[in-house]
């Protein structure tokens, strides 16, 4: 998924043995000036042509990447996590190569549906829904609706009204601590999100479920945080949440048909860093689940998977223009045209990124640099301490891989700087997917005076 060697490619004289394109899309190729392609697109090209900040996603990672999930996955339902990225032409490809879709809002089921994506194919959840989420989940169809607290119970059962019927899943944290950084740790009970099976609010609440006519359980849900590399806590967390479905078979008579085990399958940002293994996850996970199920006398429900990141993260590049490069003491920062309006993650949650320059060859020896945004934010910045060439300058273009996860569905308008443009590649040719936000979207949003 993404790792390759690039043997067909051209190496240029600035090529090193530190140059490694391991986390870029497969598509990636050098070129003997210095600069690399993706989709068969030089980036230095996409860059003139559109514009800077962009987005570069590269359609056949997208696709591929969506592949191996279903190949890893056969007999389970793989949920697109669309608060990773979403557009119109992600609602297709995620379409055509069979996935479903777990969605979080109006917004982003409105988008879906209008794209063409059927309803019955999605999951709604969130903390904390609001009437018009729920309004257009049910107008549109929606599969399925997590709950993720006991008021929802009342809320979606009116909504539904009397003679209607909603299919609905729990949120269950089941106690399990796993993610890459304390803020995307969503597992244990010190988080906002589901009901927890230690205090028995899991329990109350699947209880209080049955008892309402209008909705009909399914099955039970969980996430359990985010950049997870080890496959163990996935295990964990799946043999709780047998355990739980075993209760409510117990208690309530009722054979629950579906677990949902959520995402948060980790990814490397830098090389070298280690990724989930998701050959390795589907096995254990599928072992776990036949096993768990018949000690405990319950029947192997159908499972499910929640990849956002792990599908688009890795197909997205990031590109910008060096805007300015200054020395103060030791310290060398390359500030560059953008920042954490469109790459909140470095100042949210840690992420390292690994910029690199692409368009054009250096024989200059290396520097440590710092790649700092053009924001008003001592935080504003992308990668700290990162290797680049030591002639660095202004104009020169540098590539953000792994970027196709959390930043644009993250983006801000802060400084009215404008979110940038997504560009697809695909065999060839680049096009506009997401137009690059402008003074006139500002200016026509603005309606006071």
């Amino acid at each position: 998924m993404g790792d390759h060697t690039a043997a067909t490619a051209v190496l240029s004289e600035g090529h090193t043995s530190t140059d490694d394109l391991s986390i870029w899309p497969a598509s990636t190729t050098r070129l003997t000036h210095g600069g690399l392609a993706i989709g068969g697109v030089p980036l230095a090209e996409i860059a003139d042509r559109f514009g800077t900040p962009a987005y570069v996603l590269d359609e056949g990672e997208v696709r591929e990447r969506c592949r191996t999930y279903r190949d890893a996955f056969p007999e389970a339902d793989v949920l697109y996590a669309a608060k990773a990225f979403l557009s119109r032409a992600m609602v297709r490809w995620v379409r055509e190569e069979g996935l479903g879709l777990d969605v979080c809002s109006a917004g982003e089921l409105e988008l879906a549906v209008t794209a063409g994506f059927p309803p019955e194919r999605i999951v709604l959840h969130g903390k904390a829904k609001s009437a018009r989420d729920l309004e257009v989940a049910l107008r549109l169809g929606v599969g399925r609706i997590v709950i993720d607290s006991p008021s929802e119970i009342a809320r979606i059962a009116a909504a539904v009204g009397a003679d209607g019927r909603q299919k609905v899943m729990v949120r269950v944290v089941p106690g399990v601590s796993a993610g890459g950084h304390d803020k995307i740790r969503t597992g244990t009970d010190d988080q906002k999100f589901g009901l927890s099976l230690t205090d028995g609010g899991a329990q109350h609440t699947i209880t209080r479920v049955l008892g309402q006519p209008q909705l009909e359980l399914t099955g039970l849900h969980c996430h359990i945080g985010s950049q997870i590399t080890d496959v163990k806590p996935y295990l964990v967390a799946l043999r709780r949440m047998v355990g739980l479905m075993a209760r409510v078979r117990d208690a309530h008579g009722v054979v629950l048909a579906e677990l949902d085990m959520g995402g948060g399958h980790g990814i490397a940002y830098r090389p070298g860093e280690p990724a989930l293994d998701l050959t390795a996850l589907a096995r254990r996970m599928r072992a776990e689940l036949v096993e768990g199920c018949a000690a405990a006398g319950v029947a192997v429900p159908r499972l499910a998977v929640e990849p956002g990141r792990a599908i688009v993260g890795p197909a997205g590049v990031a590109l910008y223009r060096v805007l300015t490069v200054k020395h103060a003491g030791e310290k060398v920062f390359v500030a560059v045209d953008g920042g954490m309006s469109d790459n909140p993650r470095p100042a949210l949650c840690g992420v390292r990124c690994a910029p690199r320059l692409i368009d054009r060859a250096s024989t200059a020896g290396p520097c440590t640099a710092t790649v700092v945004g053009r924001h008003c934010e001592a935080g504003d910045v992308l990668a700290a301490e990162v290797e680049l060439p030591g002639d660095i300058r202004p104009g020169d273009l540098l590539a953000v891989p792994v970027a196709g996860a959390y930043q644009l569905s993250m983006a801000s308008g802060y400084n009215l700087v404008g979110r940038p443009a997504v560009i697809a590649v695909y065999e060839g040719t680049a096009r506009t997917v997401v137009r690059r936000e402008t003074l006139e979207d500002f200016r026509s949003q603005d309606v006071g005076g």
